[in-house]
């Protein structure tokens, strides 16, 4: 392979001088939650088919899902379900060529942010 000189030139931006932008955290928040919604999907699939296969191994399934560790992953579950679905609405907003200034952009990132974690607290307050 050919030697090649850099020289001088500066690397690519680097962590130490690259500034995440609401843009991108929220880009890969919405990947993020895309995923941990398959974990819920799995738990609550696991759940349906203890169910279905006895008492015994329903209230072992019920127990752990129903723990506190499984309460926290169950309210993250629904947290990632309404980040992914507003996070959604925001991609179709600009699908139709709309809200794509850097400022508007901005504000419906916070929305997504803030209005997840509302109607987290809200679906909470109407199923407990």
């Amino acid at each position: 392979m050919a030697d090649v000189n850099r020289g001088d030139r500066p690397l690519s931006p680097h962590i130490s001088i690259y500034r995440l932008q609401l843009n991108s955290v929220t880009s890969i928040l919405n990947r993020i939650t895309g995923n941990a919604l398959l974990v819920g999907a799995f738990l609550l699939v696991w759940w349906l088919i203890a169910a279905a296969s006895g008492a015994a191994y329903f209230a072992t399934v019920d127990a752990i899902l129903t723990s506190v560790i499984g309460d926290l992953v169950m309210v993250g579950s629904l947290w990632a379900l309404w980040y992914h679905t507003l996070g959604g609405v925001r991609h179709l907003i600009w699908d139709t060529g709309r809200a794509l200034e850097v400022a508007t952009a901005d504000r419906l990132g916070w929305a997504i942010i803030l209005g997840s974690v509302v109607m987290t607290v809200l679906t909470l307050l109407v199923i407990v």
